[in-house]
């Protein structure tokens, strides 16, 4: 049985609370949690900024921020990865690199893994079993064409009954070759179900059966990323693979989550922006919400 995380704002005396065992106080007051990453110069994690530090804007118009933890949170993540042809003498590296992912998990984080290629898979529930979770790394599928943003609304529909912070990793080393789904109608259901998107993309060289091929990440990864609040990593070599796998999970435990209380819930979508006053410093974050009724699978404490 998925059990039930939750990370967010209780607005009830203000505190923080943080998902397992303790209780769950729900209110009729939307809130909308922003997950930021700061980062220096040199692309450091800065880990120690206080609530001042930072302002968010809603359409332009600064908001009074509700709540502000810089402790780590909890998180659903799905791994989706990338298994299509091209990918068939880097799957062992792939697998070993997801891994690096899975073993920074702490108690109170859940995860599946799952591959997208011609066809989609997951592993079936959200575990905080790493050593189940590697496990499932080896049943991944592999297959020929790459429904990238098949597999990316494959990983956010997986959070249908999950609360709290929700993550998809997403790995790929190619433009999207066969999906159904549009990247903007994908997009739009990564805000309103407020999932944040990792993108790690490699570029490899393959026989194609008539020459060789060296593909390039799909350019609309970032896009997503940067759009969710999450980061995107385009590597040249699969020597990186690990140790960027590693770095999603630095970013992940390293994170503020920064709330606020929309003035009106119009049910159209609010531009974001979150700045942070340390000079020198740059911030990443979500970039829009739906200001409308939480997300079903939102968590509003």
């Amino acid at each position: 049985m998925t059990r039930t995380l939750a990370v967010s704002v209780c607005l009830a005396g203000s505190t923080a609370l943080l998902a397992g065992d303790q209780p769950v106080f729900r209110s009729s007051v939307r809130t909308v949690p922003v997950y930021a990453t700061a980062l220096d110069a040199t692309g450091r994690l800065v880990p120690d900024l206080e609530q001042d530090d930072f302002e968010i804007l809603d359409n332009g118009k600064p908001v009074t921020i509700s709540s502000f933890s810089n402790d780590p949170q909890p998180f659903a993540a799905v791994i989706m990865l990338d298994t299509s042809a091209s990918m068939t003498e880097h799957l062992k590296l792939l697998n070993q690199a997801a891994e690096q992912f899975i073993i920074r998990m702490l108690p109170t984080d859940r995860a599946q893994v799952g591959a997208f290629n011609d066809k989609l898979q997951l592993s079936g529930e959200f575990t905080n079993d790493r050593d189940g979770l590697v496990s499932a790394l080896d049943d991944l599928q592999f297959g020929n064409a790459t429904r990238l943003w098949d597999g990316l609304l494959f990983g956010i529909d997986a959070f249908k009954d999950v609360d709290g912070r929700k993550v998809v990793l997403l790995f790929t080393d190619g433009d999207d070759t066969a999906s159904r789904a549009r990247f903007s109608d994908v997009v739009d259901r990564a805000r309103d179900d407020e999932v944040m998107v990792y993108g790690i993309g490699l570029a490899v060289e393959f026989f194609n059966g008539v020459r060789q091929i060296r593909s390039r990440p799909d350019r609309n990864l970032r896009r997503i990323a940067e759009e969710t609040g999450g980061g995107s990593f385009e590597l040249q070599k699969t020597d990186l693979l690990a140790s960027t796998f590693t770095r999603v999970a630095q970013e992940l435990r390293s994170q503020y989550l920064i709330a606020f209380t929309p003035e009106t819930l119009d049910g159209k979508v609010h531009k974001l922006e979150v700045r942070v006053k340390r000079p020198g410093l740059t911030v990443r974050a979500r970039r829009s919400y739906n200001a409308g009724a939480a997300p079903p699978s939102a968590v509003v404490h």
